[in-house]
């Protein structure tokens, strides 16, 4: 029988943690074993009936967890800045922020409300916005940041002349910006509090392959049934070629609270569609500090004054 692949979450009592894209697959995961471990965890969801789910089983599951569930839709900077605004209000220290939710491949060409493509709007410029909506308490509470990113940033490229591909759309090209957006920014905040000293550390995984619900039925993306991809990818599961929502999740639970983390590493499982978390070496897309500057500038001018550092 195989070894069944598995980390070790130190306790965590006393710890706030911000969880997006926590209600379902592997956000959920995630929230459900920071809970396990004392934090009490924050859950911004889109849909307050699911998330309301997916808080109550990580209840059942860990009775006497502390789990909340709070608006958000990353897709809306107006909704970012609701939920900075409430969370700022209460004024508690962040000890943790783990960035996970995403959108993949929508049937056509869509955007946020705020005017930018789907993917660039909701992976990266949604999490940007609300991380530096969040920076005083993150610094406060000197957090760990962790930034989900995909096997996508390995042949991702930023399309800097076009960034929300409004000409010759690709959607595939485009996730693979978005996604590769998300490693950048993770570089660059943590460049930016060692150099500011900030206290915090921001590091960027990849959760490898396996069968989550972006590729399943979406219809308010257009979506009405689930992807071949993503039956394929079930199979696959199921025989232990790919990973599951439990082993997907374990690279960023490893950044998160892995003792010996530090800042600016990337994690991922040792098989690039699979296997045991470790850290793991920077993809190409990913090595170019010039890069990730630039995005930084080029976001910080994209979601406004309201968000900046």
């Amino acid at each position: 029988m195989a070894r069944r692949i598995d980390i070790t979450v130190p306790d965590l009592t006393g710890k706030i943690a911000v969880v997006t894209g926590a209600s379902d697959g592997i956000g959920r995961v995630i929230a459900m074993r920071l809970a396990r471990a004392g934090a009490e965890v924050v859950m911004p969801v889109r849909s307050p009936a699911k998330g309301e789910r997916a808080a109550g089983e990580i209840r059942t599951a860990v009775p006497g967890a502390s789990v909340s569930t709070r608006a958000l839709d990353l897709s809306s900077l107006d909704s970012v800045g609701a939920l900075v605004d409430e969370l700022r209000a209460e004024g508690r220290p962040l000890d943790l922020l783990v960035n996970n939710a995403g959108v993949m491949r929508p049937p056509q060409r869509q955007e946020t409300r705020d005017g930018h493509e789907l993917q660039f709007g909701t992976n990266h410029l949604g999490h940007f916005a609300l991380t530096l909506g969040l920076l005083p308490l993150l610094r406060e509470g000197r957090a760990r940041i962790t930034h989900q990113t995909s096997i996508a940033a390995r042949s991702g490229a930023i399309h800097w002349d076009d960034l929300d591909w409004r000409d010759d759309y690709n959607g595939m090209a485009a996730y693979n910006q978005s996604k590769l957006a998300v490693a950048l920014f993770a570089r660059e905040l943590d460049a930016r509090s060692r150099e500011g000293g900030w206290g915090i550390t921001s590091n960027s995984s990849h959760p490898g392959v396996s069968p989550t619900n972006l590729l399943a039925a979406q219809p308010g993306m257009g979506r009405e049934k689930e992807t071949p991809e993503r039956r394929v990818i079930g199979v696959l599961a199921c025989m232990g070629v790919v990973g599951t929502p439990e082993t997907a999740a374990l690279p960023a639970l490893m950044a998160a609270t892995d003792p010996t983390a530090k800042g600016d590493e990337f994690y991922g499982p040792t098989r690039v569609v699979g296997g045991r978390p470790a850290r793991r070496e920077l993809w190409a897309p990913m090595a170019s500090m010039a890069d990730a500057r630039r995005l930084w500038e080029a976001s910080e001018s994209l979601v406004g004054a309201r968000f900046a550092a």
